[in-house]
C-alpha cells in the first residue's frame, strides 16, 4: 500500500507512541462507525456518457487501484466535491 507524506508521518507518530484514547473511546466508536456509514450511504443513481477512451482509461486506473472502476468514479467525484482534488500543474 502507497502511502503520502501525510500518512507516513502519522504511522511514524503512531509507532513514536504519541496517541492516547480518547475518553468514551467506545461511544466515540460506534458515532463515528454511524457516520461514516451515513456519508457512504449511496442513495442516488446518474447516468452519464463518457467518451470510450475516457472510460476505457478510468477502468484501467480502477484495475491498478484495485477498485471497481464505479467506486473510483464516485471517489474522484467525492474528491473533487470536498476540495481534496489537486490539479498537479497548481500542486
Amino acid at each position: 500500500m502507497k502511502l503520502d507524506k501525510e500518512e507516513q508521518e502519522l504511522l511514524r507518530s503512531i509507532d513514536r507512541k504519541e496517541w492516547k484514547r480518547v475518553k468514551n473511546f467506545e461511544s466515540e466508536v460506534s458515532k463515528l462507525q454511524q457516520a461514516a456509514k451515513n456519508a457512504l450511504k449511496k442513495d442516488q443513481r446518474i447516468s452519464i456518457r463518457l467518451a470510450k477512451h475516457d472510460l476505457d482509461g478510468l477502468k484501467l486506473k480502477a484495475v491498478d487501484e484495485g477498485l471497481p472502476y464505479q467506486t473510483l468514479i464516485a471517489s474522484l467525484i467525492h474528491k473533487y466535491i470536498i476540495g481534496r482534488m489537486v490539479d498537479k500543474a497548481v500542486a
